[in-house]
């Protein structure tokens, strides 16, 4: 078939318009570069906050501050399933538990035995506030809950937990009677119809997305096409709202994510005026174990992938498993990487790597 010479001019502008806006979007290789030396820690201070058993496995650290306090929710797996918790410290190295802030439930509620809970909402100007900020008169939490007992077992979906009261007061927070984005949606895409994971929620002042509160979550999905074996791979996706209850999915494609292995937990902080995005990796094709990285946006849609070394990877004893998970801040020049700690008799405990030598942690998992 012959193609005319205004139909070929009409491609060509049309080709050239979509790589055009491609290369608007990517986030340059030496802006990356200076991410990277921006957010490396290269100093391990160690474990800082372990289980108080070994019945328990504490993961998942999302950090905040208020006051001249800092606080901490975290997750603990202790059979049954997830339960969300809160530490707080003066200097964020030595911590102390507060008490839970998401608890089992002994009903037929669809979050009655799984509630992994993320602070939300929160300052993401690097090296700036950390505060928790209200909205509608409430502070905010995304989790992914289930009604399944064992480890992240059965449906799991994302929910939206709230409170009036004092965030960093250890206490039961109000939660939204049913989940807010679900494996089973009509909508759902084809690499989270299984389980969803954990998620993080911004607001996008700028409305770059076209809405006031963006959610990024990792899920895995069932339906990749003749490639059975990569079901279980979760990706990191989006989704968008404009009152913190109601959601909906945005593009239908994960927009971070790699062909072998898990690409998960994000968190985001703005450097400047780039997004940047603090994930976890593992199992990947050319890396072994588990290990933490980023990826960078200037519209919060598009990702650039950072293509250089891990940013936390295995190296103690105490993470010679994994070592990942991010929560990563800046704080008085220092830059703080916390992450899950997993040792190779699968103790997981919440450490800390900084961009400058603090010392080394005396804190170790109890003995097994």
């Amino acid at each position: 078939m012959k193609i005319s010479h205004i139909t070929f001019v009409l491609i060509s502008l049309f080709s050239m318009s979509i790589f055009a806006q491609k290369a608007n979007t990517d986030v340059p290789e030496s802006e990356m570069k200076a991410i990277y030396e921006a957010v490396k820690t290269p100093h391990k201070y160690g474990l800082v906050l372990t289980p108080t058993d070994n019945s328990q496995k504490m993961d998942c650290p999302t950090v905040f501050k208020k006051g001249k306090k800092w606080y901490m929710s975290y997750i603990i797996y202790g059979g049954r399933g997830y339960e969300t918790w809160l530490a707080k410290s003066n200097d964020l190295l030595h911590w102390e538990n507060v008490g839970k802030i998401m608890s089992f439930t002994d009903t037929t509620q669809w979050d009655g035995n799984q509630k992994a809970g993320y602070v939300a909402l929160q300052d993401t100007k690097w090296a700036g506030s950390y505060a928790l900020k209200k909205y509608d008169g409430k502070y905010w939490m995304s989790y992914f809950g289930g009604n399944t007992r064992g480890y992240e077992a059965g449906d799991l979906s994302a929910g939206m937990a709230f409170t009036s009261e004092e965030p960093t007061v250890a206490h039961e927070w109000q939660r939204k009677s049913t989940p807010i984005l679900t494996a089973k949606d009509n909508d759902v895409r084809w690499w989270e119809n299984r389980k969803l994971f954990k998620s993080t929620v911004i607001e996008d002042k700028k409305r770059l997305t076209g809405h006031q509160f963006v959610m990024y979550y990792n899920a895995n999905g069932d339906s990749a096409k003749n490639n059975i074996k990569t079901r279980w791979y979760e990706r990191i996706g989006m989704a968008v709202s404009d009152n913190m209850l109601d959601w909906k999915r945005m593009i239908n494609e994960p927009i971070v994510h790699h062909p072998v292995g898990i690409t998960g937990d994000p968190q985001l902080q703005k450097i400047g005026d780039t997004w940047v995005m603090f994930y976890f990796g593992a199992f990947w094709k050319d890396r072994k174990g588990a290990f933490n990285r980023f990826a960078a946006s200037k519209d919060l849609i598009h990702w650039t992938d950072w293509n250089g070394a891990n940013l936390v990877e295995s190296s103690e004893p105490y993470d010679e498993l994994y070592a990942h998970k991010s929560y990563v801040m800046k704080y008085k020049g220092v830059v703080y990487h916390f992450y899950c700690a997993v040792n190779k008799k699968d103790q997981r405990g919440i450490a800390v790597a900084t961009s400058k030598d603090l010392g080394k942690s005396i804190l170790n998992f109890v003995n097994h």
